[in-house]
């Protein structure tokens, strides 16, 4: 089992960047799919990225596209999160997510370890 362990969150005002890592211990990423969701006060966990094994693929939600950008550093074992423009909706928890598998998957449940998670706050 691979752990994840967020960090890069923080206030921010609308139109600003924010940049989330994710370091991975125990095992290494480059095997795996990995991906980002996000989960608001109230509002179930929702997908936010996702990047193939190999760092070619990748695809995210309507609401983050051309925004932001999800990568990889496997020399690292790092997941990064690039957020730019980000919005007062961009206000959640960001969480973390590796897959036992190579292939990209949107649902939470196709990702078998998170991390605890890193709050992210954009005012208007």
């Amino acid at each position: 089992q691979v752990q994840l362990v967020e960090s890069g969150g923080g206030l921010v005002q609308a139109g600003g960047s924010l940049r989330l890592s994710c370091a991975a211990s125990g095992r290494s990423i480059s095997s795996s799919a990995m991906g980002w969701f996000r989960q608001a006060p109230g509002k179930e966990r929702q997908f936010v990225a996702v990047i193939s094994w190999s760092g070619i693929k990748s695809y995210y939600a309507d609401s983050v596209k051309g925004r932001f950008t999800i990568s990889r550093d496997d020399a690292k074992n790092t997941l990064i999160l690039q957020m730019n423009s980000l919005k007062p909706e961009d206000t959640a928890v960001y969480y973390c997510a590796a897959r036992s598998r190579s292939d990209i998957a949107t649902l939470s449940s196709d990702f078998g370890s998170w991390g605890q998670g890193t709050q992210v706050t954009v005012s208007s």
